[in-house]
């Protein structure tokens, strides 16, 4: 693929298929079935060209790479302007990848406007493909605010009773962050002249600029994650969205607050960060002890997992805020984990709430009896979200604690009680599903995981066992660019201390 626009077409080959589905006709049955092949086919083309991608990728090189920059306003110096690193890289598959599973598990899930669905995910994947690619700041802006419109029809039209509320709190809380961004964006364009990521990257901000551009820039990221106390959106939203949004949104928007932080919260504000990091710390540690025991005492499924996504994320955020080159990496491997996991749970819930109409654990039990395939599915995962050794969850957050332990043992200390809390949880909500007398009809008449359902979750288990036995594949590939980070921001802050003790001599 030498020479090929490779990250453009991985990009907008999504968009082409939207169009195409949007200009199908026929009777309702004959547009929803061939609507469905189209996405399929679609989603699984640009998931073949992200593996190019893949082969393609230099894993020793710290920089940008397959880059692509054309001028798109050559009045105003904004460029389009994409290019991946180690630290964008898994993302990218990650999108490409769990859209594929989104179109698959929406089979027969979504019975109406399916043309319509159908667009929506293909047009998201496009914007969170682009989000992860984007060298521009103005280009980043547009992918970044596009993923918000997709994912509210997505809730707002297939989602459940309270859709309408979730809707707009979640558009409402998004857009905010997103404004006070455009406005860090805007001014860093006219202070360096320029939206190219890289070049203001390198630019030297005067530390009362980059305090006010930090509490800006951040804003977007940190409802995004979402960190406490900006949170309450995510349960909501998810308890609300069918099955296919929550799992795009758990495995691939809430990546999106994190990735922002490292791109360019880190290299371009390392002063403001060192100053912001303890409240940031605070934030994570009350997320993470404070959500895990709300988790424990839910009795809707969709609303734990919900609720245990906010530990998880807050923990990689404070591998983040360490900015050492093990928590970084733990960081990426966490929400890497997290994105299957987290997807692939809310699959297990749709699957359980398809074939018994409830959510609530209070009417669920001897699952295991009649679903032995998806009972060990559900305990792989199970196991990967609460971190056991042999999977991909264990390796990230053992990173993080590692590097958290250099910079703050207390801060190391309290987050690795989410740990403890996260096997609690995790673990009632197995035995309450999964074991017990069987005592409903409804239960007594479930059939095991079908051919369409297993296609979705091997691949998905194999991953997270991957990722957990043989991590090095997935580390090596993130090692130079974090590296290279971690070593510029300290260089930052060295060199801003050495002008500080210069000033003051």
């Amino acid at each position: 693929m030498a020479g090929w626009p490779i990250l453009s077409l991985t990009t907008f080959l999504p968009l082409l298929g939207a169009a195409f589905i949007f200009l199908l006709r026929g009777d309702a049955e004959t547009v929803a079935r061939n609507s469905r092949n189209v996405a399929l086919w679609t989603s699984t083309i640009t998931l073949v060209l992200s593996l190019f991608i893949w082969f393609s990728f230099d894993p020793t090189n710290p920089g940008f790479q397959l880059v692509e920059k054309h001028e798109w306003i050559p009045d105003y110096n904004i460029n389009y302007y994409v290019g991946i690193d180690g630290i964008s890289f898994w993302f990218v598959l990650l999108s490409t990848y769990l859209t594929v599973i989104c179109v698959i598990a929406s089979w027969d899930g979504i019975k109406f406007r399916v043309r319509e669905c159908m667009i929506a995910f293909l047009v998201l994947e496009t914007a969170m493909i682009g989000t992860f690619c984007a060298l521009d700041f103005f280009v980043f802006y547009m992918f970044f605010e596009g993923s918000l419109i997709p994912m509210f029809m997505i809730v707002g039209i297939w989602g459940g009773p309270r859709r309408i509320y979730a809707t707009f709190k979640f558009f409402l809380y998004s857009l905010f962050g997103s404004v006070l961004t455009l406005v860090g964006i805007l001014t860093m364009y006219f202070i360096t002249g320029t939206a190219d990521i890289p070049t203001i990257m390198g630019f030297d901000f005067p530390r009362e600029v980059e305090m006010w551009l930090w509490l800006s820039v951040a804003a977007a990221f940190a409802i995004k994650v979402p960190i406490w106390p900006f949170h309450t959106w995510l349960p909501d939203t998810h308890v609300e969205a069918p099955t296919i949004g929550s799992v795009d949104l758990a495995g691939v928007l809430l990546k999106i607050g994190c990735y922002g932080l490292i791109r360019f919260i880190l290299p371009i504000m390392p002063e403001a960060t060192e100053f912001f990091a303890p409240l940031m710390f605070a934030f994570c540690l009350i997320g993470v002890v404070y959500c895990s025991l709300i988790c424990l005492v839910q009795d809707d499924m969709k609303r734990m997992i919900a609720y245990s996504s906010i530990p998880h994320m807050a923990i990689a955020v404070i591998g983040i805020f360490c900015v050492t080159q093990e928590s970084i990496q733990g960081a990426i491997m966490v929400m890497l984990s997290h994105g299957f996991v987290s997807g692939a749970l809310f699959l297990c819930v749709g699957v359980v709430y398809e074939r018994t109409h409830t959510r609530d654990m209070r009417y669920l039990g001897g699952v295991v009896h009649r679903m032995p395939v998806f009972a060990f599915v559900l305990m792989v995962l199970t196991l990967s979200a609460l971190a056991l050794p042999g999977t991909g969850g264990f390796v990230g957050e053992f990173m993080i604690l590692f590097g958290a332990f250099k910079v703050n043992t207390w801060v190391a200390t309290i987050a690795n009680l989410g740990t403890i809390l996260c096997a609690a949880y995790m673990l009632t909500l197995y035995r309450r599903v999964m074991y017990g007398e069987l005592e409903r009809d409804d239960i007594k008449s479930l059939v095991d995981l079908d051919a369409r359902e297993l296609v979705m979750f091997v691949p998905m288990v194999l991953i997270v066992l991957w990722m957990g036995i043989y991590p090095s594949s997935f580390l090596d590939v993130t090692r130079a660019s974090s590296a290279s980070l971690v070593k510029n921001y300290h260089a930052a802050l060295d060199k801003a201390h050495g002008s500080k003790s210069a000033a003051v001599e």
